[in-house]
Formats: structure tokens, sequence, C-alpha cells
């Protein structure tokens, strides 16, 4: 298999717009957000409810795909480390997992706690995170 396709299902609404200004992790002062949701996918997101524990899979758009090394959390006086040993957003595929909380569902947006991903980040997946469910 030599390509796969990865449409996205929605977006994220965030006050954070800079990536500059976005916490490294959600536990960092991320702010609460919204997941928008494509129109369609109604069946998909009617089991969502406040509470739930969620993860979310963004695709980090402002990503640099060609980044294999890096110092982790943009600390030069740490080594040099492979980005699949670290959490850095810069790497081939650049897929970000968010563990949320959701605060309330109004349709197709759904309310989360902190989510550290910038405003316009497509979604690509949500997904129950087992640890958290009700």
């Amino acid at each position: 298999m030599d390509t796969i396709e990865i449409r996205p299902i929605g977006h994220v609404e965030s006050t954070l717009t800079d990536l500059a200004d976005a916490p490294k992790q959600a536990d960092e002062g991320a702010p609460e957000a919204w997941l928008v949701l494509h129109d369609g996918l109604q069946a998909a997101a009617a089991d969502i409810h406040p509470g739930d524990g969620l993860v979310v899979v963004t695709w980090l758009h402002e990503a640099d795909r060609d980044v294999l090394v890096v110092h982790p959390r943009s600390d030069t006086t740490r080594p040099l480390t492979g980005v699949f040993s670290t959490r850095s957003p810069a790497r081939p595929n650049p897929l970000g997992l968010h563990p949320v909380t959701v605060l309330g569902v109004d349709g197709l947006r759904i309310h989360v706690d902190a989510l550290e991903a910038v405003d316009g980040t497509p979604i690509v997946d949500v997904k129950s995170d087992l640890g958290r469910d009700r």
C-alpha cells in the first residue's frame, strides 16, 4: 500500500489562533474548544453526552512533515531525539491525539474541556476514551 486517504470529519473551533501561543499539552493552559462535525455525521455522534471521555484525532496541518529529530519540548539543552519517541507535532504523519471530556453537545457541535489544537485544525476521528467512559 503506497497511499492511504484520510478525510476530515470536522474542525476545531478555539480561541487559540497562533501556533506559537498554543500550549504543548492540554494541561498546560489549553482552553475549552468546540469540535464541529460535518453535516451527515449525526448518527455517528448520537451517543456522545456531557461527561464522556473522548480521544480526538486531529491532522496537525501546520506541522513540518519533514522533521525526523527534535529537541523534546523545543528545549535545546535536551539531546536531539527521534520524533517517534516524542509527542512533537513535527513528524511524517502529523496526527494529534487529544484526550478530552465532553462539556456539552449541541447537534454536531461538541463542547470539550482543555484542547491544545489551534482554531481550524482538521478533525479526522473521534473515539471513546475507554478509560474515562461513563
